[in-house]
């Protein structure tokens, strides 16, 4: 097949590994870059060797007529620049979180949706290969029916508001960045909640949201506890990783640091670690978070070739939505929050 022209709309940090890891998976054409601050899609161009920069969107989509679109900008970004691929009628792809509230993730799935365009979040978590390997156990029922299970990534990062100063303006921090992917993660693991409870702190004076949250979810069989806090400091590192402990009716399974897997049941323990592959443009603190890139970029490709939905396509990802602006309302009401 011809490659797919393919456009970047947002130049900063994280473009900085999802640009190389669209050049690792292969069958686009990187022909643009847009960045409402040229001289950094300028800097990008030349790194990555792409043929046009623009500092206007729509000129983009008038001047490239690109095949996808990548959304790599800031939140508030979101919206409009999805709107506008929409009434192009360009496949759009969107960083996580897809919005800034509840209200405007429905519209963008509902616009994409009556122009018949489709829309996809690159919520990449859920591709993590040890956690991918979590879904298999629990799905072949290694330990028997799963009853109550813990989500946990916890961490300190000293170069985090460095890197990505903007954080620090939130008013809603690390529900919408770490929390979008934890709860995700619980949707994929154990299906749709019924209920949700959650509670949350600031921590820290220089920042503006909250950098600490704990959401008790109810799911059919399972009562999910997933805790997210980037004040913590740690002995596996500074990055926040994902634990997972599953308990159920024949067994537990655990997602420890370093990637390892433990599965215990009458017959005993079996324990392996499931590295994830490296790739010469990811952090070495970070090679998970970036290796699981290149899967979830290749299942939404896939999907704009064949037409089908992909996993994290924004219908499904309206519901983790739901959950992250859920918990916030929980949080304020303190009280538990009926999911439909």
């Amino acid at each position: 097949m011809a490659d797919l022209r393919l456009a970047v709309l947002g130049t900063g940090w994280w473009s900085t590994f999802q640009i190389p890891a669209w050049l690792e998976v292969g069958g686009v054409q990187l022909v643009a870059l847009y960045n409402r601050t040229r001289s950094k899609a300028e800097q990008a161009a030349a790194q990555y060797n792409v043929p046009h920069v623009y500092d206007d969107a729509e000129e983009l989509f008038r001047r490239e007529q690109p095949d996808v679109v990548d959304i790599i900008a800031g939140t508030d970004a979101h919206a409009p620049l999805v709107y506008l691929a929409a009434r192009y009628g360009v496949p759009v792809i969107c960083q996580k979180p897809m919005a800034g509230d509840y209200a405007t993730c429905e519209r963008m799935v509902q616009t994409c949706r009556a122009a018949g365009v489709p829309l996809m979040i690159h919520e990449n978590m859920r591709w993590q290969t040890p956690i991918r390997e979590l879904q298999r156990i629990l799905a072949e029922g290694r330990i028997g029916r799963p009853f109550r299970a813990r989500l946990q990534t916890i961490g300190y990062s000293p170069s985090e508001y460095i890197e990505q100063p903007f954080l620090k303006e939130l008013d809603r921090l690390i529900l919408t960045d770490m929390g979008s992917h934890v709860l995700d993660v619980a949707r994929f693991l154990f299906g749709e909640p019924h209920s949700l409870y959650c509670q949350h702190c600031r921590t820290r004076d220089d920042i503006r949201g909250e950098d600490v949250a704990t959401v008790m979810l109810r799911c059919d069989e399972v009562i999910c506890t997933c805790e997210m806090s980037s004040a913590t400091r740690t002995e596996w590192g500074h990055y926040p990783d994902l634990f997972v402990f599953v308990e159920g009716t024949r067994g537990s399974v655990e997602l420890a640091p370093d990637y390892w897997l433990r599965v215990t049941t009458d017959d005993g323990t079996w324990a392996r670690r499931y590295e994830p592959p490296f790739y010469p443009w990811a952090r070495a603190d970070q090679p998970h978070w970036h290796a699981s890139m290149v899967p979830c970029i290749t299942n939404m490709l896939q999907a704009i070739r064949t037409g089908q939905q992909a996993e994290t396509s924004g219908e499904d990802n309206l519901k983790t939505m739901r959950l992250v602006y859920g918990a916030y309302e929980s949080a304020e009401q303190n009280k538990v929050l009926a999911l439909e």
